[in-house]
């Protein structure tokens, strides 16, 4: 037994340790809530409605967190992209994400849109000439029998499908030139080289495809209508602007290009003026030396001034790891500053103090509006305070990034760093048609459950939305704000009618 002393110095001594718990405790809590504050999409303030269907989404986006970190090894984000891409298109959250007003795609090549069916649908047209090299295979559209190299022999698609024996098995044989979908990804697409080889096979396979000019000019109508499908209402599209053909021998140069997208795009508005309209960054390959980006601005000088309301700027595409680093032109983008919108891919990469990493560096300087990807900018602090300073946005492509072999587990993402920091990021698709995905929606879901804190709420998917319409080149950003709240209520109040 203790003394009425004793007794008391107990419970003095244990209300004190309580007091000093208590402390600690409200200081966590606090540092935690600090960061919360400071994340993405905080700035954002929900009506009664929002709360209401704030309160739904999370409920699903936390279930389906909650099990995974109690099931980790079936959590989707942490497997392949082509594991479950199909799969998450049952769930509700993803219904909810698919019907959501998503703003702009800023960051998107323009072939490589579309899905591989629908690439396998075009193989059907009429006047297309096939011929199969070995891993290789080419096509051409043509009224006669084409006379272009060909190591076996030029043979009409069309006779080709048909007396193959099996239709479905030609036809499946075929798609695989259309698509980097496979069964066991890990296994055949060892390392970033591996994928993006395949990955740029598809484009040289397709181009003398889609370069026909009917064929160029019906994909971007059927990309529009896609997009608007997917609830984007916006788009800025990168193309190298190939030279364009057509049945009776006609080439059509870079700026023939360029005014078939002006066309199309017309025609698009008129059929569906619901849709906000696109503008094009002229993309061609970094691969190259200076005398030919010297080349590239006279042909974007030139595009800028036959369309001024449609051409939005520059970039320079390709695998930065083995294309021509951007110092090697930094003198020649260097005096064109001034004379167009920079638009450059920088930053993806997986390496540190590399040419390839080193290329935000020179997107920065150089002033650009945004950056594609921006993955490697996580190890560069100084340029993320100088990008913060001049307003630059990232152009995140989460599944791609995945694809591509620069993450394995999704919940590595630098974009949760960019996130957590509130630094100023867009989310977009990059080639959403090679690996099987919706135009946006894949990666506005992936964005949220795989890589966002778990506690970050439609605040986050509404900052996202409206960031891509803020770091747009649209000229008038109230117009097209005011269409996205409008399109947004509408949205929050079938979440919370449907409860």
């Amino acid at each position: 037994m203790c003394t009425a002393i004793l007794c008391s110095l107990f419970v003095i001594s244990a209300v004190f340790a309580d007091d000093d718990f208590e402390t600690i405790l409200r200081k966590r809590n606090n540092l935690l809530q600090e960061e919360l504050n400071m994340m993405f999409g905080s700035d954002i303030m929900l009506s009664d409605s929002e709360e209401q269907a704030n309160k739904i989404i999370m409920e699903l986006k936390t279930k389906e967190i909650d099990y995974g970190f109690g099931n980790p090894h079936h959590f989707n984000f942490s497997k392949h992209f082509f594991e479950y891409n199909d799969e998450v298109k049952d769930t509700e959250l993803f219904k909810l994400i698919k019907a959501m007003p998503k703003g702009a795609m800023l960051h998107a090549h323009d072939t490589g849109i579309l899905s591989p069916d629908y690439v396998l649908a075009l193989t059907y047209k009429d006047n297309l000439f096939v011929c199969f090299e070995e891993d290789n295979i080419n096509f051409l559209f043509s009224l006669e029998t084409p006379t272009a190299s060909c190591k076996t022999v030029w043979q009409s698609l069309k006779e080709a499908r048909y007396s193959s024996g099996n239709i479905e098995k030609f036809d499946a044989a075929l798609r695989k030139y259309f698509t980097l979908v496979i069964k066991n990804p890990n296994q055949v697409y060892t390392d970033i080289n591996a994928v993006w080889s395949k990955f740029q096979q598809y484009f040289i396979v397709t181009t003398p495809l889609f370069s026909f000019k009917p064929i160029w000019e019906q994909y971007f109508y059927d990309t529009l209508k896609a997009l608007r499908d997917d609830n984007v209402m916006y788009l800025e599209i990168r193309s190298v602007l190939p030279t364009l053909y057509d049945l009776h021998g006609s080439k059509y140069d870079t700026i023939d290009t360029a005014a078939s997208y002006k066309k199309v795009l017309d025609e698009f508005m008129e059929d569906y003026p619901d849709f906000i309209g696109a503008k094009l960054i002229y993309a061609p390959l970094r691969s190259v030396d200076n005398n030919t980006v010297k080349e590239y601005l006279k042909i974007a000088r030139e595009l800028k001034k036959k369309f001024p309301d449609f051409f939005a700027g520059f970039d320079l595409v390709g695998q930065e790891d083995l294309g021509a680093p951007t110092k090697e032109f930094l003198q020649t983008l260097y005096e064109a500053k001034d004379e167009f919108e920079y638009f450059f891919h920088a930053g993806e990469t997986n390496w540190y103090g590399t040419s390839s990493d080193e290329n935000l560096a020179d997107a920065i300087i150089l002033n650009t509006r945004r950056i594609g990807h921006a993955f490697a900018i996580t190890k560069h602090p100084l340029l993320i305070e100088e990008a913060r300073k001049k307003d630059i946005a990232f152009e995140v492509n989460v599944v791609s990034n995945k694809v591509l072999k620069l993450v394995e587990d999704i919940r590595n993402h630098p974009l949760a760093v960019f996130l957590a920091q509130n630094l100023t990021v867009v989310i977009s698709s990059d080639d959403p048609g090679l690996w099987e995905a919706e135009p946006l929606t894949h990666d506005f879901y992936v964005t949220f459950i795989g890589v966002a804190s778990r506690h970050a709420d439609i605040k986050l998917l509404k900052k996202l939305a409206l960031n891509s319409l803020y770091y747009s080149t649209y000229h008038n950003k109230d117009k097209m704000v005011y269409e996205f709240e409008k399109r947004w209520t509408k949205f929050i109040n079938t979440i919370v009618q449907d409860q």
